[in-house]
């Protein structure tokens, strides 16, 4: 205060001169242009990851402002500050008004906020620690705009960031030790520097992003660990007067109506006539779906998928077969369930299963229009949606008051059961009475026959040695599971689309399937399991969604494409609920789902992504050698994390475990260092071999050599703090070495050698720092 009071109170009061001590204000212009270019990568980054426009503002404010911030940088701008106060005052109450508008994400709403302040900011920007701000601005809106994107076009801008944020902090760093402000350069210190600087520069890039891309494949990760609040689109309003008995699929309606029964031009109905599939949409999609039509999609973008464990994503299921295809029977009978005003958060039934479940958080964003059918893996417990209500069939279905339309992003939580084939195995014979009445029905025409080719092939279980021993297929899981394999084995898909025949009107698709055309296409296996299981007493139903889809490990995301849309096979087990299985060929016969240890599952994916482009034998060798090698590493992080829930005992060993792995860990790299050192300093001359080893001695010893210091001045500096014997050697090694490095000179090394071994024999002469 005393300071402060003692000002001169003149008209030029407030004007801050280089040499005040009230604030030192920064010079350098390289400092001010890289952290500008800084901040615009960031609003850049957050344009291309959310889709926004701030850089039409934003980055023409930000210049303006850095540059007018720069030409009265020795000013107090007093008017200045108070018209950035009102503005950022301003700009926070716009903040609050977005934020009751999306509760459930602020992410957009909290960057838009620092866009603004940052271009506020850039007009009032004198100091090295103003611009230290301006550089964690723009690391925050590329931290928000990761979390943003979905695509690898946020790679290249990431990349440029960490282009530019190298060189900013060279200079930064410069300004800090006044490098800037040194009048004294040698000539022969500018070409050294003009000579190396890129060459430095791109190898310090190069480390750095393949330092980053390593930790990011090995780094583990814990699903466990999640926010608990989820993306989600803005509000959507629709009709109150919504039922949820109507599916609206764009590819498969009339003109005219939205009755679900055909397409635009009569392609598709309940008669199950033959048509043509819409080269856009899924066919299967649908209350009724009609698998007497014939062929492909064209691939497109429909969705891409952030999960916590990769899975089927469910759409909906059919329980009545009509002999070309399947309906839903209870179509009308929906439950509409609405969320409260003041969240988007809509609580579903839980799953009326009694076995081990866990908890699988999925955000889906919508790339390309879609039915108003919401995709979720299997037993949705939480549903985070735009809209105030959705609605759940009889089989599990998701249906939204509108279409998924582009843009669209919503947030389910599921319970995924885990499949223990064990325990699976033991599930009785005992279906309730709504099982039986809804899943075991077959058409009358064909049901002995299908019957009895089923029973034929699980009787010739044994002969087709299959598991090389007498055991007999007793349980239902065991009996799906064989069947399933059965059909992708001696059953084929048709190479053309359009191959196969349409089935005549009195014609049952599955009974073509097994007796006459010895195949069908990919749908067609699933309904043919699903009624051979019924017709041996096995309650199943067909069950449409799409696969996982094409992992993305630098994004995180899993990209689903129109044409992964097909059809399973869904079986009953008593007390478990519902569980897949796939007989298609070429598919998996158990769909992905949940795993007991998935901490490495990112590394699991890269390698998966990588291995598409690698030849099958080299993948094979290669999945058995990692394959086996993850799974000791997964079973025994599992098996570590679990003494800690067996009591103190359990407790003890863990930290017993722990410690002794710690010291094993420390004790091999402290070897490997050491072996790798005298490596290195095998490969170097013997002069520049033996200067090294000395260096490392004293080193250890508690005087180590400065980067500034010459080898000469290091020579002197050692006599203060060395015995003499130890300092004299010393010299003599540094004066050899710099006669070897510059002048030319061969050292007399067996006699430096033999000083060098007695000086250490007698090293402890030396005196203490």
């Amino acid at each position: 205060m005393n300071q402060f009071w003692r000002l001169p109170l003149s008209l030029d009061w407030g004007q801050n001169n280089q040499g005040s001590p009230l604030m030192e204000v920064e010079n350098s212009i390289p400092l001010r242009v890289l952290v500008l270019a800084l901040v615009i990568t960031g609003m850049v980054a957050m344009d291309i990851a959310a889709g926004t426009t701030f850089s039409f503002w934003a980055i023409p404010m930000s210049v303006v402002g850095t540059v007018w911030g720069y030409y009265h940088r020795r000013k107090a701008n007093i008017p200045v500050k108070f018209c950035i106060a009102i503005g950022m005052l301003v700009a926070l109450g716009a903040f609050f008004g977005r934020l009751f508008g999306e509760l459930n994400d602020t992410r957009l709403a909290l960057a838009e906020l620092l866009i603004q302040l940052q271009v506020l900011h850039s007009f009032d920007v004198p100091r090295r620690k103003d611009l230290g701000y301006s550089i964690v601005i723009g690391l925050i809106l590329l931290g928000v705009a990761a979390t943003l994107s979905q695509t690898l076009a946020f790679a290249p801008v990431l990349l440029l960031f960490l282009a530019i944020a190298l060189p900013t902090l060279v200079v930064n760093y410069r300004s800090q030790l006044g490098l800037e402000k040194s009048k004294v350069k040698s000539q022969k210190s500018k070409e050294i520097k003009l000579s190396s600087s890129f060459s430095t520069y791109f190898l310090l890039f190069g480390v750095v992003v393949g330092l980053g891309l390593v930790v990011f494949a090995l780094l583990p990760r814990f699903p466990g660990y999640q926010l608990r609040t989820f993306p989600v689109s803005s509000p959507i309003e629709v009709n109150q007067s919504f039922t949820g008995r109507s599916i609206i699929n764009p590819g498969y309606v009339r003109q005219g109506n939205a009755d679900n029964q055909g397409s635009g031009n009569g392609e598709q109905n309940q008669n199950g006539e033959p048509g043509k599939v819409d080269d856009s949409f899924y066919y299967g999609f649908n209350n009724q779906i009609n698998q007497n039509l014939r062929g492909e999609m064209k691939p497109k973008v429909v969705m891409r998928v952030r999960s916590q464990a990769e899975g089927f994503w469910r759409v909906l299921a059919f329980d009545r077969y009509t002999g070309k295809g399947w309906e839903i029977s209870r179509n009308e009978d929906v439950t509409t369930i609405r969320r409260s005003p003041w969240s988007y958060q809509i609580y579903l039934s839980p799953p009326p299963i009694s076995g081990k479940t866990r908890e699988v958080v999925q955000t889906y964003s919508v790339v390309s229009d879609l039915p108003n059918l919401i995709p979720a893996m299997s037993y949705p417990r939480e549903v985070y949606f735009p809209t105030p209500m959705i609605a759940v069939d009889k089989e599990g279905g998701l249906r939204a008051p509108v279409g998924l339309s582009k843009d669209l992003t919503y947030t389910v939580i599921s319970e995924v059961p885990y499949r223990d084939r064990s325990l699976l195995g033991k599930a009785t014979n005992d279906y309730p009475l709504n099982i039986k009445n809804y899943y075991l029905q077959v058409p009358p025409g064909i049901a002995p026959k299908v019957k009895e080719r089923t029973e034929e092939i699980l009787a010739n279980y044994n002969q087709k040695q299959v598991a090389q021993s007498q055991k007999t297929l007793s349980s239902s899981y065991e009996k799906a599971l064989y069947l399933a394999q059965y059909l992708k084995q001696n059953y084929s898909i048709p190479e053309n689309p359009l191959g196969l025949p349409h089935l005549d009107e009195k014609e049952d698709l599955v009974e073509a399937f097994l007796f006459k055309h010895q195949g069908g296409y990919p749908d067609h296996f699933s309904t043919v399991l699903t009624v051979m299981l019924r017709s041996i007493g096995i309650p199943a139903r067909l069950m449409a969604g799409f696969s996982a889809g094409e992992f993305n490990p630098f994004t995180g995301m899993y990209v689903v494409r129109n044409t992964d849309a097909y059809a399973m096979t869904e079986v009953y087990f008593p007390k478990y609920g519902w569980f897949a299985f796939d007989p298609i060929p070429n598919h998996p016969l158990i769909p992905p789902s949940v795993e007991d240890v998935q901490t490495f599952s990112v590394l699991r994916q890269f390698w998966q992504w990588v291995a598409g482009w690698l030849p099958t034998p080299v993948t094979g060798l290669l999945n058995n050698i990692f394959g086996t090698l993850f799974s000791w590493i997964g079973k025994a992080i599992a098996w570590f994390f679990a003494l800690f829930t067996q009591g103190w005992f359990g407790i003890l060993t863990g930290l017993i475990v722990g410690t002794t792995t710690a010291f094993l860990s420390w004790l091999g790299w402290t070897q490997w260092k050491e072996w790798r050192n005298h490596s290195r300093l095998r490969k170097l001359p013997a002069m520049e071999s033996l200067y090294q080893q000395m260096l490392q001695w004293t080193a250890k010893k508690g005087l180590g050599k400065h980067p500034a210091q010459t080898p000469l001045e290091y020579a002197q500096v050692s006599y203060q703090h060395h015995g003499n014997t130890t300092a004299q050697v010393i010299d003599e090694i540094c004066q050899a070495y710099v006669s070897w490095r510059y002048g030319g000179e061969n050292p007399n090394l067996n006699q430096l050698r033999r000083r060098w071994e007695d000086m250490k024999k007698v090293g402890s002469d030396r005196t203490s720092i």
